[in-house]
């Protein structure tokens, strides 16, 4: 004889059991005696079958989640609660949404299509563009927004805006962001170790990696305010770890994600090169070599670790080459030395 249909308020443990029972079932083993048991368990209550039924249901749907749409939700919750993503897509599907698929299902909440529609809606990029500039090429790039990129040359990135959030993704060199302010939307820039986010302001952001000593990232701010914040783990840290930066400020984050203190923006502002304009300030000159290199062909090396160690300051046209080569055997104990029609840079005599 069937048992007795429970009361209402008895519900989330029907609801329990039907989640205890699917559990059970996904292991490996499953013996003649548990089949059994679950069959009584089935005909004890009508109900039970169809409960099970739509739990097994919106389960398998997680398997049909859009690959994008897992790996955004993933992303979210690495930034929200810095958990790491499982390496297998379809297993990593299930661990990522079973404590929320859980909830849900003592909630009473059995079917996932229709929030798996709006989610997967929410998740995708209303616009989506890479760009990339060349050496010696800047290039102004203007988003559906209103929002104003200016590109330096050799530079590399990533434009996502989504319906409640926009997002730049600088893989290298550097940019002027002039964000169009939008509360609800706020503007993130991630660089390397670090995350950038404004609702509306101008600022500058480099990330260069393969130039010595700017492997981390420079933040100047030239109007409004930013929040600059270390990445941990793909996604921004503690929040206590943030850093305010208003106009006129700026600092340097390491490739290990460590803030400099703040200071004030050079005289040459956030973005000299928009002149085509480099300053150094006790640079090594390997490091100034290599800067201008972004911009064009210097036909000068250096072999000598001495050498490449000297430091030098001062502020250079990025257009004039043969400046810059008259001007360093003035600048620091160094000689230039014809290598067909290139020159390396010696010690001086």
């Amino acid at each position: 004889m069937n048992a007795s249909l429970p009361p209402p308020d008895d519900m989330p443990a029907q609801r329990q059991a039907v989640l205890d029972w699917f559990v059970r079932r996904q292991r490996d083993v499953w013996s003649d005696g548990e089949e059994a048991e679950f069959q009584s368990w089935l005909q004890a209550d009508g109900r039970h079958q169809q409960m099970f039924d739509q739990w097994s249901a919106s389960w398998r749907a997680l398997d049909a989640v859009p690959v994008d749409m897992v790996n955004e939700m993933r992303r979210n919750l690495q930034r929200d609660k810095q958990r790491q993503a499982a390496a297998d897509p379809a297993a990593s599907r299930r661990r990522l949404f079973k404590p929320w698929f859980a909830a849900a299902a003592l909630a009473g909440v059995f079917s996932m299509a229709g929030w798996l529609g709006w989610g997967h809606w929410q998740s995708q990029p209303v616009f989506t563009q890479a760009v990339s500039t060349q050496q010696g090429q800047q290039v102004q790039l203007g988003l559906p927004d209103g929002s104003e990129l200016r590109l330096d040359a050799a530079t590399r990135l990533q434009v996502n805006l989504y319906r409640g959030r926009r997002e730049v993704v600088l893989l290298d060199g550097q940019a002027v962001f002039d964000v169009s302010p939008d509360a609800d939307r706020p503007f993130l820039v991630m660089a390397g170790p670090v995350a950038v986010t404004v609702v509306g302001t101008r600022f500058s952001v480099r990330h260069t990696p393969g130039v010595p000593g700017e492997e981390g990232a420079r933040i100047a701010v030239e109007e409004g305010r930013v929040k600059v914040v270390p990445m941990d783990a793909g996604g921004p840290a503690n929040a206590a770890q943030a850093v305010f930066l208003g106009a006129g400020e700026q600092l340097t984050v390491n490739a290990q994600g460590r803030l400099s203190p703040v200071s004030s923006v050079h005289a040459d502002g956030i973005a000299p090169w928009r002149e085509h304009r480099v300053s150094f300030v006790d640079a090594s000159l390997s490091q100034a070599l290599a800067e201008f290199e972004r911009y064009r062909r210097t036909g000068l090396t250096v072999s000598d670790p001495a050498v490449a160690q000297l430091r030098l300051s001062g502020t250079f046209d990025l257009r004039d080459v043969q400046t810059l080569r008259q001007a360093l055997p003035m600048a620091l104990p160094v000689r230039l030395q014809a290598r067909g029609s290139d020159f390396e840079v010696l010690p001086a005599r």
